[in-house]
């Protein structure tokens, strides 16, 4: 091999990097994005934006209100109501569970009346477009495991991710860009981030062309995307247009679609490259956007400026756009965590929502909001009148969705006066992944991959679509 080949072919290997074989075939020309499997019958929605919040919120801090609790401040939690629920390791050594009721005041809200948070204020204002859901419920009770499941439908790593079924199922709109993306923002205070591994956007055993990219921030959203040092947009076209026509020669003589693919994903990587700059650059927004969306939104990778990303997305028709939030893992001084995390995400949640109302975009876009598990009851820890914190807690929780065919200022589920036992319409993660499903036209029965001589699905063999949220 000659030294130009030597370097063609390391330039080759950097403009691929980052992207080959991760979701680019997914993004190739539209007769080749034609989708596996149609939609099985009119979708009320074109897109989901998955507002991920991970570490947990607290749902009695936010959506479960729970005035009772003020008369039983650092009484034990009642074994019959705890019932022998299994502990995690970090409160299973506690002599005992005082009950914590929230510090923060509850007020109603809109024509619905809603019981929300003083936490959330601009999220409040929407509280008429909302379905809030309080009777979520999971199996983990750690968060790795908890959000693999509420990411792919099993605690166990290795199966494809919810954007990675919905790529796999319909296919992109849009030959520029990914049919799914990942974006993680940072949180502004201290706190104890959970890690996120990629397998949370992964497409498990679905052929990699379904698999979401992540978009950074920075220069370069999408690694390794742009033109080394030296390399312009000339000259990589005509190295492309070469390299194609041997590629070519190697189809007719071994007729392996594998090399068809590679000719599509170049391609493709190559018009990523003027659509992803365009997509991130948000010059052009106007100052009242960012005004809108708060002090953070003009900060790369922060919540905020992910929103306005988000939007962004949703416009140039991206299938799933998942954000995830970091930081509600508050097992100590929850009263501060929670208060920075709230001023992370309430303003841009509610300016997000504004503007897909606005824009004509909430009739096709369903939004959904939550962690992988709520939080208890009683303190972790100390105790104070200002000051406690709570461990994981999966047997009750809320999340909440918007648009797309679901009901709006509405409340579904209920807990007992604990928050700790759902006593009215209890919704598993696979309910709310089967919903999400049929809202985009799919039916989570019908929606399978066949891997190792058996047929898989998103819910597994559970899930029940949740009709009491949808409009």
């Amino acid at each position: 091999m000659n030294a130009g080949s030597i370097y063609t072919d390391l330039q080759r290997r950097h403009f691929l990097k980052g992207i080959g074989g991760a979701a680019l075939a997914s993004l190739m020309n539209p007769n080749v994005l034609a989708s596996t499997q149609s939609p099985h019958f009119a979708p009320k929605a074109k897109r989901i934006i998955w507002l991920t919040q991970a570490g947990a919120p607290s749902q009695l801090d936010l959506f479960d209100y729970k005035p009772g609790l003020a008369s039983q401040f650092d009484k034990d939690l009642p074994e019959s109501i705890r019932n022998g629920q299994r502990l995690t390791g970090m409160t299973a050594g506690q002599k005992r569970f005082p009950i914590a009721p929230s510090v923060f005041k509850f007020q109603q809200h809109g024509q619905s009346g809603m019981w929300l948070s003083e936490l959330l204020p601009h999220t409040a204002k929407f509280a008429d477009d909302i379905c809030v859901i309080r009777s979520l419920h999971t199996e983990a009770i750690n968060h790795d495991p908890a959000m693999t499941l509420l990411q792919t439908g099993h605690q166990i790593g290795g199966r494809p991710s919810f954007g990675s079924w919905v790529s796999y199922g319909l296919g992109s709109e849009n030959s520029d860009l990914p049919a799914f993306v990942a974006m993680i923002s940072r949180p502004s205070g201290p706190t104890n981030a959970q890690p996120l591994h990629e397998r949370m956007w992964g497409a498990g055993f679905l052929p990699s062309r379904y698999q979401g990219v992540r978009f950074n921030s920075g220069k370069d959203p999408v690694l390794f995307l742009s033109n080394p040092p030296g390399i312009t947009t000339e000259g990589r076209r005509a190295m492309l247009d070469d390299v194609a026509a041997l590629n070519r020669i190697n189809i007719a003589e071994h007729h392996d679609p594998e090399t068809q693919a590679r000719i599509d994903q170049y391609e493709m990587a190559f018009r990523m490259q003027a659509a992803v700059p365009e997509l991130a650059d948000m010059s052009k927004e106007p100052a009242s956007i960012f005004e809108r969306y708060g002090p953070e939104s003009k900060k790369p990778g922060t919540y905020a400026a992910n929103c306005i990303l988000a939007r962004r997305l949703a416009e140039r028709d991206v299938r799933f756009i998942q954000l995830y939030h970091r930081g509600w893992d508050q097992h100590n001084n929850l009263p501060s965590g929670i208060r920075s995390q709230c001023h992370d995400t309430d303003q841009p949640t509610a300016a997000l929502l504004g503007e897909l109302k606005e824009r004509g975009m909430m009739d096709d876009t369903l939004v959904i909001w939550g962690g992988e598990f709520g939080r208890t009851v009683y303190s972790q820890g100390v105790l104070t009148q200002d000051n406690h914190g709570r461990d994981h807690h999966p047997r009750c929780y809320s999340i909440w969705m918007a648009g797309a065919g679901v009901k709006k200022g509405h409340v579904f589920g209920e807990t007992d006066d604990f928050s700790y036992n759902i006593v009215k319409n209890p919704v598993h993660i696979h309910d709310l992944n089967a919903t999400a499903l049929h809202l985009m036209g799919m039916d989570h029965l019908r929606l399978t991959y066949r891997f190792q001589g058996r047929d898989y699905r998103l819910t597994d063999i559970h899930g029940e679509v949740i009709n009491g949220v949808l409009a």
